[in-house]
């Protein structure tokens, strides 16, 4: 800023020659500059007066706005937010066909540790490790002196333990809120419920997610908000489930299995009642997958699903119903049953001799290897191959588990004539019990194509038909005859009409060939045999019982009792009452003499 001179030497000379007084020079321009400065401060502390009253104006009108807000608005309760509250979400229940509870959530917390802020970590260390004994003292202390400032402890606690950590004292242990997936009937259908852990985790909420089974098929829609909370509705029956596995456990054990499955299937709709793999375990507490050996030796493995194998004989009938379907042959017809039969270096041969001919009726009954081989050269290779594959046999099942799309039946590379003869009887293509049922389904119910599912259905549509509901019929009365006078006559239930087929096929080596003493026994079954409800496939996993003098493997003498025993258990429950014979006539009569 230029400074201007008071007393300019120009005016004072000026003054001078006329006589005035030099110092009024000063005063008038010290006055004016006071003037100047006092106009500037005054229009400076207006235009803050005026931003000022701007800015209480524009308050006032906020202000005012959110009132009138407020006034025209609901009142609600104001909630508290956190920071892991973006990530917390409710999870639906999953329930049986009755509405009985198989999977819920349980408010729980989590225990985690925030080391600078402890006080007595030696105590704290000493105290968590008798509290919780799988954590080790030793560790902890190493934790909590080091350099972390935060660990989890535990996933989740129970009321009880958080009560414990409580009275430690000790401000460095803190609780988190956590809601658990929790399965309150334990090992009850573990396979299909498959489990739930954690995902997206923070201090305040954790994301619950499925891993396996309809947990993770579902997981989605279990998730999802928009349903308000309504359940999964599964088609299992928890009762019914109950009952098969108790007795499937307990013939397992008898039997000396090292593994075993069943599948009951609703013949006209595919609901699957019960879905049931042993060894199983409890979604509560899912142990780990195997890292070494065979995955299939874990409890995880779900054998009715995931698990293909060779089925034995159980594939008989339908070479027979394809055969009679296609005019071929009739129930009478009778089969050359001369053995062995050769075909190249192959021979094949039948567990007994049953002489020169059986008609196609024992051929079922009697489980002859050779005649069925020689009514599936009548077939040929590419009938056969259409047939299965309308009966679902050729490809992985639409269950609505995540197992069931890698369950992918192992059929032959090259479809000879060879292979025709032992797919016939069972051996060549692997498949899983979920498969036979909804084979066996399809072709008792009439000769309709069932698709299994999972899920309780309401209006199930019918699929294509796969046969006429005359052979289905007589496939009906077939398997009847098995269990009446073949070798399923273990399988006889008193009050109910069994039908079924037994499937003794030897277990293959990894390296090639078939061991001589393991076997999968199977017993595909059917009843009531003359107005079909329900179809039980129960598997057996090298079984061996001490009998009539030797060791018995077969399904006739493994499998066969087990699937009677699940029947016996579970029609009842099922709501089948029992057919009662009746008797002759009893008492006083009259008789003329």
């Amino acid at each position: 800023m230029t400074r201007v001179p008071l007393r300019p030497l120009a005016r004072v000379l000026e003054a001078r020659s006329k006589g005035e007084n030099p110092d009024r020079i000063e005063r008038d321009n010290l006055r004016q500059r006071h003037e100047e400065m006092r106009d500037t401060s005054r229009l400076r502390s207006e235009g803050r007066l005026v931003v000022l009253a701007g800015l209480f104006l524009c308050a006032f009108i906020v202000v005012g706005m959110r009132m009138g807000v407020l006034s025209a608005s609901e009142p609600s309760e104001p909630r508290a937010q956190s920071q892991g509250a973006s990530i917390a979400a409710a999870r639906a229940n999953i329930v049986d066909r009755n509405g009985r509870i198989l999977a819920t959530n349980l408010a729980t917390h989590a225990l985690y540790a925030q080391p600078p802020m402890m006080v007595d970590k030696e105590m704290a260390a000493r105290e968590l490790a008798q509290i919780f004994p799988d954590l080790q003292e030793a560790k902890l202390l190493e934790q909590f002196t080091g350099t972390r400032k935060f660990l989890w402890i535990k996933r989740k606690i129970s009321p009880e333990q958080q009560q414990l950590v409580h009275d430690i004292g000790e401000p460095g242990l803190m609780f988190g809120p956590r809601e658990m997936r929790l399965y309150p009937n334990g090992h009850l259908a573990s396979h299909v419920l498959g489990g739930a852990s954690f995902g997206r985790e923070g201090v305040s909420a954790a994301e619950v997610i499925g891993v396996a089974g309809v947990e993770k098929r579902f997981d989605d829609w279990l998730r999802d908000p928009a349903n308000g909370g309504a359940p999964l509705e599964l088609s299992l029956d928890l009762t019914v489930q109950t009952a098969v596995e108790q007795v499937l456990f307990g013939g397992m054990k008898i039997m000396s299995a090292k593994g075993a499955a069943a599948v009951l299937m609703d013949v006209h709709t595919g609901e699957v009642i019960s879905l049931v793999s042993l060894p199983d375990f409890d979604p509560n507490d899912r142990p780990r997958p195997l890292t070494t050996g065979d995955a299939a030796d874990s409890p995880l493995f779900n054998r009715a699903v995931q698990g293909v194998y060779e089925l034995g004989s159980t594939f008989k009938i339908f070479a027979v119903s394809q055969a009679v379907e296609l005019g071929l042959v009739n129930p009478s017809t009778m089969i050359n049953t001369r053995g062995p039969l050769k075909w190249g270096r192959f021979s094949i041969r039948d567990f007994h001799d049953y002489g020169a001919e059986l008609s196609v009726t024992d051929v079922l009954v009697q489980s002859s290897n050779i005649g069925t081989a020689r009514i599936a050269m009548q077939i040929g290779a590419e009938r056969q191959q259409e047939f299965l594959g309308a009966l679902g046999l050729l490809e992985p099942t639409s269950l609505e588990m995540v197992e069931a799309p890698g369950a992918r039946p192992l059929t032959p590379p090259n479809w000879s004539e060879l292979s025709t003869m032992t797919v016939s009887y069972g051996h060549g293509l692997s498949a899983s019990p979920l498969h036979l049922a909804r084979a066996y389904a399809s072709l008792l119910n009439g000769g309709t194509l069932v698709t299994p599912t999972i899920l309780r259905t309401k209006a199930p549509a019918r699929g294509p038909r796969v046969i006429s509901s005359e052979v289905s019929a007589m496939a009906r009365d077939l398997l009847r005859q098995v269990v009446v006078r073949g070798t399923a006559s273990f399988g006889e239930v008193q009050g109910y009409q069994v039908g079924g087929k037994t499937g003794s096929a030897d277990k293959p080596k990894p390296s090639g060939g078939y061991y001589d003493d393991k076997v999968i026994a199977t017993f595909a079954s059917v009843f009531p045999a003359n107005d079909p409800r329900y179809v039980l496939v129960v598997t057996l996993d090298e079984p061996e019982i001490y009998a009539s003098g030797e060791m018995r493997r077969t399904a006739g003498w493994t499998a066969v009792p087990v699937a009677a025993e699940i029947i016996r258990r579970a029609a009842p429950l099922l709501g089948l009452r029992p057919e009662i014979a009746l008797r002759g006539p009893s008492g006083v009569t009259l008789s003329s003499n």
